[in-house]
């Protein structure tokens, strides 16, 4: 990633200026800003940010993201495979496509090598991806072999019927035992590279469902499911609570008390109809073992 930077000499525009000084038009530089790529005096600033004279202003300019993805040899868990789907256990700290700066070891990397054929809804760069989860989270994702289950999948989505189930382990025990969190989620005005809940008709509708399942002394493993599909939206919305993933380095507690990679958030049910067969069909997998271990240290405690 280069970094480009210069001093401005007189009063404009953030985006006037680097779209002078560069080959970026004002359109790029405004997806560049809303990314948290551009910079004034170390900040990060939206592309109509007004500068002042002296003002030292930088722009980031990501890698050049590859028109298609390769197969790489890279252990992957299927848990369910037939001629039109797979359902893959991918495990915490695995990408789940090309972006900036990542180009392999992805899990559609791991998808090409493994798998004779995917769809192509998706692009070159996503074959077979219906849905996502986070890097750092683990659990089930369903992958189309053909543009046929791809529709149908994504349709099961978008429409509620799929049922995309969480594990987490919370900061705290929620007062409320059981209930559902209604918010709009968007960028966050203070950070654009992170999600926020926003004032209502300013982003887009979220819905969670939350059930405790176990309660500790200052933790509780929470069951989730998502009945729409925000970017970190499960994530969002514990910190929402006042109740934040355990080990969430973006929006949990800045003092962790455990050693951990990421957050204790794991998608352990998936629950789909088949786009051929018509069959209703449920997928689980376990917790992973450093989930289980930090659960096992809170229940011999009491």
């Amino acid at each position: 990633m280069d970094r480009l930077s210069f001093t401005t000499e007189s009063p404009v525009r953030a985006d006037v200026f680097l779209s002078e000084r560069t080959e970026l038009t004002r359109s790029a530089l405004k997806k560049l800003a809303d990314e948290g790529h551009v910079f004034v005096n170390g900040a990060p600033v939206k592309a109509g940010c007004k500068l002042r004279a002296g003002e030292c202003v930088e722009v980031e300019i990501p890698d050049p993201i590859p028109t298609f993805a390769v197969p790489e040899d890279i252990p992957l868990d299927i848990v369910y495979e037939d001629g039109d789907l797979a359902v893959v256990n991918k495990p915490q700290g695995m990408t789940v496509h090309a972006g900036a700066g990542n180009f392999q070891g992805t899990l559609v990397n791991a998808l090409l090598y493994r798998l004779h054929d995917l769809s192509g809804v998706g692009g070159a760069l996503r074959p077979g991806i219906v849905h996502r989860i986070d890097k750092d989270t683990s659990g089930l994702l369903v992958v189309a072999k053909n543009d046929r289950a791809h529709l149908s999948l994504s349709r099961q989505i978008a429409e509620k019927t799929a049922q995309r189930e969480y594990l987490a382990l919370l900061e705290g025990v929620p007062k409320e035992k059981a209930g559902r969190i209604v918010t709009d989620i968007g960028r966050d005005p203070n950070d654009r590279l992170k999600m926020a809940v926003l004032p209502a008709g300013t982003g887009r509708r979220a819905e969670t469902g939350y059930e405790v399942v176990e309660a500790f002394r200052a933790n509780a493993l929470v069951r989730f499911e998502l009945k729409t599909g925000r970017t970190h939206q499960i994530r969002v919305h514990a910190k929402y609570m006042g109740h934040p993933v355990v080990g969430d380095k973006t929006y949990g507690f800045k003092k962790q008390r455990f050693a951990l990679e990421g957050q204790l958030l794991h998608a352990y049910r998936l629950t789909l109809t088949h786009p051929v067969t018509g069959e209703r069909m449920t997928f689980e997998a376990p917790l992973p073992d450093y989930f289980e271990r930090v659960l096992d240290i809170l229940r011999r405690e009491g």
